[in-house]
């Protein structure tokens, strides 16, 4: 019973720290080129929830394409010290790059 429980208690934190290294590899920002808040949606070309401002660092969890085929993100990122679900955007305003 003491094997099973420490070997699932490694499996977790073996999961967390995966998903905190993916985070710490992969930084984005938003870039809007127009000088105004990036529109945060509810779902790709949907009602606009929020607005991020440019430089803002975010993760880019999802990405799915719209009936144009332009590519949508789906955005999450820290805030305040709190994690925060942001919602889609349009891909080509949030740039990434490796840390």
């Amino acid at each position: 019973m003491k094997r099973l429980a420490c070997t699932l208690l490694l499996s977790v934190f073996t999961i967390v720290a995966g998903m905190s290294a993916a985070h710490a590899e992969r930084v984005c920002k938003v870039t809007d080129p127009t000088g105004t808040p990036l529109n945060i949606r509810a779902e790709p070309n949907g009602k606009v929830i929020n607005k991020l401002r440019n430089d803002r660092e975010v993760y880019i969890t999802k990405t799915t394409y719209d009936s144009k085929d332009r590519p949508w993100v789906y955005l999450e990122g820290y805030y305040q010290g709190e994690y925060r679900y942001w919602g889609w955007a349009i891909r080509e305003f949030v740039s990434c790059y490796n840390q």
